[in-house]
């Protein structure tokens, strides 16, 4: 199947961070395509290879000559995921940006809601109501959230949900550190801009394995908290006041 890019511009960029998720990209580009062909949206799909040790840069080859609305691109040296991501925002052309984990836990078929949603919020966020995870990794989500809930002030349901739709103007001002991806809805609130929560479904992992654990699940982002309380505290909110008006002589 060829997916054909529209000659006046892209509606949705699909944003997808990897690291050795060979065996997951084929289906999950399918997935994708197929639930974006059916909402009649022009697209591209843009993976960021995080220098993947396994087959991932060659199946992504081999996939870009199946769909044209592929684009790959590898990283020099492995970054992390908030690198890979922060790189694919830069890439996006559409003036919708969505991101997607490559490990097929997220449902591309979720997709289409998230974009309805935006007519009513600048930024929807998935919310896995059931989490197929392990006993172990939903529990420190479920702390690690409320924790984090707490501390900005905020009542996000899932804020680690990978799958999230944004218009694109919400993230040009946001504050980009490693570990953002766990704040994105404070980081666009600090802005301004409106978040809504999305039911999503969710799956149990097939191929590949996690890349989190204890340290960067938790230890980790307790520091990262601090910093994006700080930025709550400390982000400049100004506007001019309508009846301004600048003379120039």
């Amino acid at each position: 199947m060829i997916v054909k890019r529209s000659p006046s511009g892209l509606d949705v960029s699909v944003v997808i961070p990897a690291h050795n998720e060979a065996g997951n990209l084929p289906k999950l580009v399918e997935e994708i395509a197929q639930a974006l062909d059916s909402a009649g949206k022009w697209y591209e799909i843009v993976v960021v290879d995080d220098a993947s040790t396994d087959d991932t840069a060659s199946v992504l080859t081999k996939l870009s000559h199946k769909y044209s609305s592929l684009v790959h691109h590898r990283m020099a040296r492995q970054s992390g995921q908030s690198s890979a991501l922060s790189a694919g925002f830069d890439l996006a052309a559409g003036d919708v940006v969505i991101t997607i984990d490559a490990d097929l836990q997220n449902d591309p078929a979720d997709i289409p809601n998230l974009l309805a949603n935006l007519a009513q919020a600048d930024v929807a966020i998935g919310w896995r109501r059931d989490r197929k995870d392990t006993f172990s990794k939903r529990i420190i989500s479920k702390v690690a959230n409320r924790v984090r809930n707490y501390v900005t002030g905020e009542c996000v349901k899932d804020t680690g949900c990978g799958l999230k739709a944004f218009k694109a103007e919400s993230l040009r001002r946001i504050h980009r550190f490693d570990g953002m991806h766990r704040f994105f809805p404070t980081l666009v609130k600090m802005h301004g801009y409106s978040v809504v929560e999305v039911p999503v479904n969710h799956r149990p992992r097939k191929h590949g394995r996690t890349h989190y654990n204890l340290f960067n699940r938790s230890i980790r982002p307790m520091m990262d908290l601090m910093a994006v309380r700080w930025l709550q505290k400390r982000t400049l909110r100004y506007e001019l006041a309508k009846e301004t008006a600048l003379v120039r002589k």
